[in-house]
């Protein structure tokens, strides 16, 4: 029984095992013991190929090309279909739109604009509704016809065309760019009866004109004309004032004049009456110009009787040697007249050159005598000239524009002049009061004056300035200022209006002026007490010393060790000088306040003489010393009387014979123009001549001394040494003022920084001299030192014996000068 059972068993299992092995159907797979859809798309990624997409069904798949790729029907891997590109622009499914070319590209297509012309997109398609437009090549200036050309523009090019006035070199109207053609000047004036009888045709690059020959003009009054239609008649015919006031007659030639009195022609091709300008008003007025207006008024007499252009006329070139003969003679000796004679001089001198100009012969003349240097230049035609001139002399040049010359009135000439005066600067270096300046700033002429003019009357206000480069009398980099002489500034003055400087340097300055007058170059000079250099110097040496003095006069009070009456009087020494120079620092300059100058003035004057006074007091103290054996020391009273009481006698003096001395414009010290500063350099003088005398008796006597047989060596050579210092300190507080009586004048700029530099360092070396030379001096700065850098209680006894070493001392030190 147990084994049928057992094959049952086996029998149910092999059931199972044929029902779950069973295969799947096509399209699917089996999983988890179930068939499933089998999704190809997943399971082989380029089961379609390339340009494909795949697209999974239930038990199976299909493929479809890309947009842009053929076939267009679905199929399978086992349909063996490879994808295509399809070229739009060939078989004409491409809608790019007019004016375009099509592009293709793999699955696809673009369109560019055709040559010519352009869109918004460099690239587009269809989709984007974009289209072509003409590139107008004719605005954008892509262009190339070459030069006298137009541009013709069409629809998706250009083409070229001749300007007016132009023909091509291939005789075609309109010619392509890449062609090699050019446009040549087209003669109009081959055709001999272009403008009409009576007229010229003048041609020109691209065009022509018309104009009427001489004697005949056009009724409209135009010069030049086109328009063939206008006819050119007689002037007399149309109008008697083309002679310029003078009378008009019918010629062969067209016309002739003869100019009214008071008018000439001056021998223009086409006549001109000019009138003469020649006012003589001025020679009532001023008698030393009488020549030179007489002169003027004979000329024009001259030329008033001589009308037509075929009458003979004095000679120009002469007419100029006899004004610059008259003008020598009233220069030679010196102009010396006022503002008022110069304001005429130069009114006289301007209308002269205005009416010799038009009657040189030359287009260029020059002259030079003793007093001036002339240059002129002349200019003839019916039309004015154009460009730049430039007239110059010797010191001078004078640049400007033949319009400005001209004016809006071409009288058939132009003329301009430059008259150079070699010595009148110094004649008119005055009249500054009109020009601005700074404090303490005065001017001088820095160069020739010359007079400037041109033909043209209107020369007030210029549209172009003129430029004038004037060479420096003194080759000096300092501030200079380009003026003209103003006669309506109180009857004549230098002025600034109108004129600027455009360059300066230490040889010339350049000018530019917007009217036409007589000129010069004003250099604006500093007072020597503006110096940066000096001020620096100054600034640093006089607190040096006033330092240095303060330690003086310290050391000479407190240390007791050293006082004596030499001492004594170099601590009144230091004192004045240091009071001196504290005053000089803080208040020399300060002269806005009149009264406070002058007692700054005083109180130097006082201290400086009291300085003088102590180092007298120090030579006498030297000679009782050596001559002397009983008796050397001075009285206190006596010092003070002489050192401070003599400056008190002296000032007082000063100040009551000439108050006003003290202090000036300038500085606050003693005047120098008027001999005040005697006042203080002649007992100065005198004190150094005392002092030296002093001197030579007290070597005299040393020398005596040492040639003795038993000196006292110690003595002497302490003695010999003090009168060593005593000499070299008045050596140089002497040299110091003797370059110092130059401190405040001009031109002394070498003795200004001498000056302020022995001043600065006249405490520094008061303090080496009597200070850091002398050994005990020095010994008691070790000690002033010592104390405070490891200060230490010192005991009793060492206290006791160092007093009664300094008593010793001091008894050797009094005794010392009795010894000798």
């Amino acid at each position: 029984m147990r084994h049928k059972y057992l094959l049952i068993l086996v029998l149910l299992l092999a059931l199972t095992e044929n029902i779950l092995m069973r295969d799947c159907k096509p399209g699917e797979k089996r999983k988890s013991g179930k068939c499933i859809d089998d999704d190809e798309c997943e399971s082989i990624p380029d089961i379609c190929g390339k340009h494909a997409t795949c697209f999974n069904t239930i038990g199976s798949y299909f493929c479809q090309c890309d947009k842009g790729f053929t076939p267009t029907h679905n199929f399978t891997q086992d349909d063996s279909i490879n994808c295509q590109d399809i070229n739009e622009c060939v078989n004409t499914s491409a809608a790019c739109g007019p004016n375009t070319k099509c592009a293709n590209y793999e699955g696809g297509y673009n369109c560019t604009c055709l040559t010519g012309y352009i869109s918004s997109n460099r690239t587009f398609n269809a989709a984007e509704r974009d289209r072509c437009i003409d590139i107008d090549e004719c605005v954008d200036g892509s262009t190339d016809c070459g030069p006298n050309t137009e541009c013709v523009n069409y629809e998706g090019g250009y083409n070229c065309t001749c300007a007016p006035g132009y023909i091509s070199s291939n005789k075609k109207e309109i010619f392509n760019p890449t062609e090699e053609v050019w446009c040549i000047d087209r003669d109009e004036c081959k055709d001999s009866t272009f403008c009409g009888k009576h007229a010229t045709c003048h041609n020109t690059l691209g065009n022509y004109y018309c104009s009427c020959d001489a004697g005949f003009r056009l009724k409209s009054g135009q010069t030049n004309f086109t328009d063939t239609s206008e006819v050119c008649e007689s002037v007399c015919d149309i109008d008697e004032s083309i002679c310029g006031g003078g009378v008009c007659k019918n010629g062969k030639d067209g016309h002739e004049c003869a100019c009214n009195s008071g008018f000439t022609n001056y021998g223009h091709k086409q006549m001109k009456c000019t009138e003469l300008k020649c006012d003589s008003n001025t020679s009532q007025a001023s008698p030393e110009l009488t020549k030179l207006a007489s002169l003027m008024t004979n000329r024009c007499l001259a030329l008033s009787q001589s009308r037509s252009v075929n009458e003979t006329q004095v000679n120009g070139e002469q007419f100029l040697q006899e004004f610059i003969n008259a003008l020598d003679d009233l220069l030679l000796g010196g102009f010396s007249g006022d503002n008022a004679k110069a304001s005429a001089l130069f009114s006289i001198l301007e209308s002269m050159l205005k009416l010799i100009g038009p009657q040189l012969s030359q287009n260029q003349t020059e002259k030079s005598s003793a007093t001036t240097e002339v240059k002129m230049l002349l200019e003839r035609g019916d039309s004015p000239p154009k460009g730049d001139f430039m007239v110059s002399t010797n010191d001078v040049e004078f640049t400007s524009h033949w319009d400005t010359a001209t004016g809006n009135n071409h009288l058939g000439f132009t003329t301009a002049a430059l008259l150079s005066y070699k010595s009148l600067h110094e004649s008119l270096n005055r009249w500054f009061d009109h020009l601005k300046k700074q404090q303490k700033q005065t001017f001088k002429i820095n160069s020739k004056v010359v007079t400037a003019t041109v033909s043209n009357e209107d020369t007030g206000e210029l549209e172009k300035p003129v430029k004038l480069t004037f060479s420096h009398l003194e080759k000096k980099n300092e501030n200079h200022i380009c003026v003209f002489w103003d006669p309506e500034l109180e009857g004549g003055a230098w002025s600034e209006r109108g004129c600027k400087t455009l360059t300066s340097s230490a040889h010339q300055t350049v000018c530019s002026c917007s009217h036409l007058s007589s000129f010069a170059v004003l250099m604006a000079l500093y007072d020597i007490g503006d110096v940066y250099e000096l001020r620096l110097v100054t600034l640093i040496g006089l607190p040096l010393s006033l330092i240095c003095f303060f330690i003086c006069i310290v050391t000479f009070y407190f240390v007791r060790s050293i006082q004596s009456t030499r001492n004594t009087i170099h601590l009144h020494l230091c004192i004045s000088l240091f009071i001196a120079y504290f005053v000089f620092l803080v208040g020399i300059t300060r002269t806005e306040n009149k009264v406070g100058c002058s007692v700054v003035a005083g109180i130097q004057h006082y201290f400086f003489l009291a300085s003088f006074c102590w180092m007298c007091l120090e030579g006498v103290q030297l000679f009782r010393m050596v001559v002397l054996v009983f008796n050397t020391t001075l009285r206190p009273i006596y010092m003070f009387a002489a050192g401070y009481g003599v400056p008190v006698v002296i000032v007082a003096i000063s100040a009551s014979v000439n108050i006003g001395g003290y202090g000036t414009d300038k500085y606050c010290w003693l005047n120098t123009e008027d001999g005040f500063i005697w006042s203080f350099y002649g007992p100065v003088c005198l004190i150094i001549i005392v002092n030296v005398f002093f001197f030579l008796i007290t070597i005299w006597k040393l020398a005596e001394k040492f040639s003795s047989l038993n000196p006292d060596l110690d003595s002497l050579h302490k003695i010999k040494a003090f009168t060593v210092t005593a000499i070299a300190q008045l050596c140089i507080l002497g040299i110091m003022w003797v370059f110092g009586c130059f401190q405040f004048n001009e031109n002394t700029l070498a003795m200004s920084y001498i000056f302020t530099i022995l001043s600065s360092l006249q405490g520094v070396l008061m303090f080496i001299m009597h200070c850091w030379l002398s050994k005990p001096v020095r010994e008691e700065y070790a000690k002033f030192l010592s104390c405070i850098l490891a200060p230490q209680k010192r005991k009793y006894s060492e206290f006791s014996s160092n007093q009664s070493k300094s008593q010793a001392s001091k008894s050797v030190q009094h005794t010392g000068e009795s010894r000798i």
